[in-house]
């Protein structure tokens, strides 16, 4: 079984990466899916979920492609 002295630095170890990496991502995914059919209120918690996790954000950002979609012209 795991040592009593390697449970916290193992609790501080997943939950700093779940801050940091996996739910950024999700927000992410989100804001990708939902950007341009949001509500206000929907883009309000857009706004909270962007402030709350900025550190994480801030590390995904070079890897992440925002840019506009390419849209279709029809003569």
């Amino acid at each position: 079984m795991i040592g009593e002295g390697i449970i916290v630095p193992l609790l501080y170890l997943i939950l700093a990466g779940a801050y940091l990496l996996v739910i950024p991502i999700a927000v992410l995914l989100y804001l990708q899916k939902r950007w341009y059919v949001a509500s206000s209120i929907e883009r309000t918690f857009m706004y909270f979920l962007v402030f709350f996790f900025f550190p994480g954000l801030l590390v995904l950002s070079p890897f992440a492609n925002f840019r506009p979609q390419r849209r279709q012209i029809e003569a």
